[in-house]
């Protein structure tokens, strides 16, 4: 019944309404965001991510905390960090001091003994770790597959570590001097920008990045005056669990707000991707066929643009024009720019890999049938003599009719028919040049 409702929906969120320019398409247009999210959040591979990181907060709070009050105290603002803490278990209500107060004294008592030790490399691993947690998961939501370097965790990772602690209190020290009651409010949005920007391994735009904060901002503080209203009424919570009941909605709120942080890294991975709404988090197979269609497609816009001097095209713009999700075009172009055919400028806009003169339309198809990874030992499998003998048939067929034929000459050929380019697609109300 639920996969019915979703289809439902998706049905009339891309229907035949949604096409156009007048309020009815604007509505359509603007409701697939929160049916997305809806949807991605449904389907509960956000909430394992979710729960996994309320595990290493755990391994990584003291850690964190004891680092921070290391740096803090080299510039005699380590009393600071309290107010922090509790701002961030503010939410439980009245267990908001005696759990800053138990996570303020056990962090007094590592930062005295471990900094200067050799704890301290198993409290910088702990920490490292952790944010490759994070990053994993935000990485998951932005659909790349490849993590940062271990020289760039190090170094980043790090930063993040040093500088963080000193920039939230600052922040929290201005608000209290300027008497902003929103000073909190403010400062979390802040940090959900700067973490949708930076985090993930791919370039993030700044304006959904502060899209996705303000969401995450704004939900972060619905919820968690709804959750401390909860907490304080639940009388059930403090008979079952006793003594630990502060620990346990620690525990929520801490997955609670894991929840809020990955869902704003959703939304802000959609405002810039739009076309991977209706995709979603489903992981998509191409078949060998549509591969190189694909392939060719890309390469033809592509090269058309690059010999016609017109704008050139972002990933995002292809999957609108191709009507195909951006997922698949990313998966099409890794194999392209893998062989050489496909290369990015600095606005990370696709060029020919080299002169579109020496790039043969052989390469291309075999570009396109060539795996990223290669799955099993392909020199140990099975001989079967049949096989191989119209594998090679259907090879030949292939190359004989490229022949010869170069992707100048092949692009040349068709470029007088009428053939979109990104600009074209503002008058259609598309993107242009996203990703």
């Amino acid at each position: 019944m639920l996969d019915a409702a979703w289809r439902w929906l998706d049905e009339h969120l891309w229907g035949r309404r949604a096409h156009g320019h007048g309020v009815l398409a604007g509505a359509l247009h603007a409701a697939r965001y929160p049916y997305a999210m809806l949807r991605d959040l449904a389907r509960g591979s956000i909430n394992l991510h979710a729960m996994s990181l309320v595990f290493n907060t755990l391994l990584a709070l003291i850690p964190l905390l004891a680092f921070s009050f290391a740096i803090l105290k080299m510039f005699g603002a380590h009393r600071d960090l309290e107010p922090l803490v509790y701002e961030f278990f503010r939410p439980v209500g009245a267990s908001a001091q005696e759990l800053t107060r138990k996570v303020m004294e056990f962090t007094n008592k590592v930062s005295g003994s471990i900094v200067g030790s050799v704890g301290l490399v198993l409290l910088l691993w702990t920490l490292l770790g952790t944010l490759e947690k994070v990053e994993s998961s935000f990485n998951y939501l932005w659909h790349v597959e490849e993590p940062r370097s271990l020289a760039r965790r190090i170094s980043e990772y790090l930063a993040i570590a040093v500088l963080g602690p000193m920039l939230l209190v600052l922040a929290l020290a201005m608000g209290r001097t300027f008497g902003l009651t929103l000073a909190p409010y403010v400062l979390v949005t802040a940090i959900f920008t700067a973490l949708y920007a930076v985090v993930p391994n791919t370039r993030v735009r700044l304006v959904p990045a502060m899209i996705g904060g303000l969401f995450a901002g704004a939900l972060w503080a619905w919820i968690g005056s709804w959750f401390a209203d909860w907490f304080v009424y639940s009388a059930g919570l403090t008979v079952v669990y006793a003594g630990f009941a502060f620990f346990v909605a620690g525990l929520l709120w801490v997955y609670v707000g894991w929840l809020i942080l990955l869902l704003g890294a959703r939304l802000t991975f959609y405002v810039q991707n739009p076309s991977y709404l209706r995709l979603g988090l489903v992981e998509l197979q191409l078949s060998a066929a549509q591969t190189e269609d694909l392939a060719l497609r890309i390469m033809y816009l592509v090269t058309l643009a690059y010999t016609s001097g017109a704008t050139r095209w972002r990933t995002d713009a292809l999957a609108t024009e191709l009507r195909v999700p951006g997922i698949a075009i990313s998966h099409t172009t890794a194999l392209l720019e893998a062989a050489g055919l496909l290369t990015t400028d600095e606005r990370e806009c696709w060029l020919p890999g080299r002169d579109p003169g020496h790039i043969s339309l052989v390469a291309v198809m075999k570009a396109a049938r060539s795996p990223l990874r290669e799955v099993g030992d392909a020199q140990a499998a099975l001989r079967i003599p049949a096989v191989d003998r119209l594998r090679e048939e259907l090879q030949l067929a292939s190359d004989n009719v490229c022949g010869s034929r170069t992707l100048r000459g092949w692009v040349d050929a068709g470029a007088p028919r009428q053939i979109a380019t990104p600009e074209s697609l503002a008058g259609d109300g598309h993107p242009v040049d996203q990703q």
